[in-house]
């Protein structure tokens, strides 16, 4: 990297002056540029406001401000700036003046080159050398802000993960360099929902926006804060004097009012926010923290929008035998391979839990959560863990419960439709193979028993299959195809009815006539004879 260069600046009422000293600068050997010149003190002024020289030469007499006063002036506003006065012997005791308001040097008329350059030098010097220091002042604050919002993360991931552990006042403020005090402990958890489907980078975006609100809004009323984006949410806890609890009770709805107002911009999403309950030491911080993830889960009944705050306690919905119920309506809509049947599966649960009184959010989610693990482990799927793990995440975006049956209705559907499809494909493949043989061969004296074989089918079930997929037996099938090739050759050819009989297959001509007149209502001549 290469020396910074300075900018310099000359302030002189004498236009020859101001050229004499540009000239008397080695801007290359000193790494400076002169980027404004100005002959009284007024336009001195607002050039260095415009400008920001790092380097003011001005003289110490001029009209409009002094150089006295062009030096209080821009001091002000510009408190680094470095200022070298030029005076003549008459003046002298004004730069003495002058030293008092900070100025880096003074020069004396005549102006001479090597102490100009001397002077130039040793401020260049100065100004550098605090500024690499300023730098690795930022660095080190840099450095040790990032180690401080390490430790707070760390607490905070520990809190979400270790419901057992017990963390005193002194831990967090030795271990994990929190400002925390005697009051309130308090977590919460601010839930992002959306419809459809949404990008990380998107739920990243929106979850710094609502990080961002909370700080803002928390920080300066609380002994400590600390959140964090934890999957579609931001969780954290707040620590504050317990006369605040109303107060921080008003913010959090004040958040979620703002939140709410401004959603239209982030697109179809929604915004609820848990509040837990609150603890008097730091101790009650991993269960408050944990109940703030329950808490949520109420808005799957009670909707999105709102502040909850009430720690919800199991209901008797494992009364009701709801997942026995499902798996077997599921297991038999699977075996049928039907979408309705499954539908029906998903609405019944839905109706069982609407009729379960005081069932709680993160109850519905785990029995949605376990039909799915119970449907995905009745059909063939090739990587179940990845699977239900994607179910999981688009499932953790919805605000509803309808909307997570929603979700779970829809799995069903994609799975058996895919296994519908791939039985349709094996059934109709055999059939299809079978009919090209028939086609191959029909003029040759071939048997159910021999196509059935060909296709790697036994008979019975080859013939059963074959009704099921073309509607009509074996038998019946074959007979149509020799008599669709009989009514080509006699209306296209002149070969004798009893070689056309022999060609599509027959060796008694009496009954290939009776066949064919069964099967059109004429016997081979008159066809013939009408459309050949």
């Amino acid at each position: 990297m290469g020396i910074e260069t300075l900018k310099v600046m000359i302030a002189d009422d004498e236009e020859r002056i101001c050229q004499l000293i540009e000239a008397l600068i080695d801007c290359d050997a000193l790494q400076m540029k002169v980027v404004g010149v100005a002959h009284n003190g007024l336009e001195a002024c607002e050039l260095v406001k415009s400008l920001r020289p790092d380097i003011l030469i001005t003289d110490i007499r001029m009209p409009g401000y002094s150089g006295l006063e062009l030096i209080e002036k821009v001091k002000e506003s510009e408190e680094n700036l470095e200022i070298i006065i030029i005076s003549g012997y008459a003046h002298f005791a004004y730069a003495q003046t002058a030293i008092k308001f900070g100025v880096g040097d003074y020069l004396l008329k005549p102006i001479n080159k090597e102490e100009l350059t001397g002077t130039l030098r040793k401020l260049g010097e100065k100004i550098r050398s605090r500024r690499r220091m300023e730098e690795d002042q930022q660095r080190i604050w840099q450095k040790s802000e990032a180690d401080i919002r390490l430790f707070r993360m760390n607490f905070l991931s520990r809190l979400t993960e270790e419901s057992a552990w017990n963390p005193s006042l002194e831990e967090l403020r030795e271990k994990y360099y929190l400002h925390a005090g005697e009051g309130i402990f308090q977590g919460f958890l601010v839930k992002v929902d959306c419809e459809g489907e949404i990008s990380r980078a998107g739920m990243d975006l929106i979850l710094g926006k609502v990080q961002g609100l909370l700080e803002n809004s928390f920080r300066s009323r609380c002994i400590e804060f600390v959140a964090g984006i934890k999957g579609t949410g931001c969780i954290g806890f707040l620590n504050y004097e317990s006369e605040r609890t109303e107060e921080i009770r008003r913010i959090f709805r004040d958040c979620l009012n703002q939140l709410e107002s401004e959603k239209g911009i982030f697109g179809p999403v929604m915004f609820t926010a848990a509040l837990a309950s609150a603890a008097k030491d730091p101790g009650g911080l991993p269960e408050s923290v944990s109940q703030a993830s329950l808490i949520i889960e109420d808005r799957l009944l009670k909707g999105t929008g709102k502040l909850l705050e009430r720690v919800p306690a199991a209901s008797a919905i494992h009364e009701q035998n709801i997942l026995e119920k499902y798996v077997r309506q599921i297991v038999h809509a699977i075996e049928v391979m039907s979408v309705e049947e499954s539908e029906e599966a998903a609405a019944q649960m839905r109706q069982t839990i609407l009729e379960v009184r005081d069932v709680k959010g993160f109850e519905v989610r785990e029995l949605i959560y376990s039909a799915a693990r119970l449907f995905l482990s009745q059909v063939d799927v090739k990587n179940r863990a990845e699977t239900l793990k994607d179910f999981e995440e688009r499932s953790s975006v919805c605000g509803s419960m309808d909307e997570l049956l929603a979700r779970l209705t829809s799995l069903q559907k994609e799975y058996v439709e895919e296994m519908s499809r791939k039985h349709e494909a094996d059934t109709v493949r055999p059939i299809r193979m079978a009919k090209q043989y028939i086609q191959n061969h029909y003029s040759e004296p071939i048997t159910q028993e021999e196509v059935s074989g060909a296709v790697g089918l036994s008979a019975a079930y080859f013939s059963v299959l074959f009704k099921k997929v073309e509607g009509e037996g074996f038998a019946k099938y074959l007979i149509g195809v020799r008599m669709e090739q009989a009514k080509i050759l006699l209306r296209e050819t002149n070969i004798p009815v009893s070689k056309i009989c022999q060609q599509v297959g027959y060796n008694d001509l009496k009954h290939f006539t009776h066949t064919f007149e069964k099967t059109t209502g004429v016997k081979p001549t008159v066809y013939r004879k009408m459309y050949g």
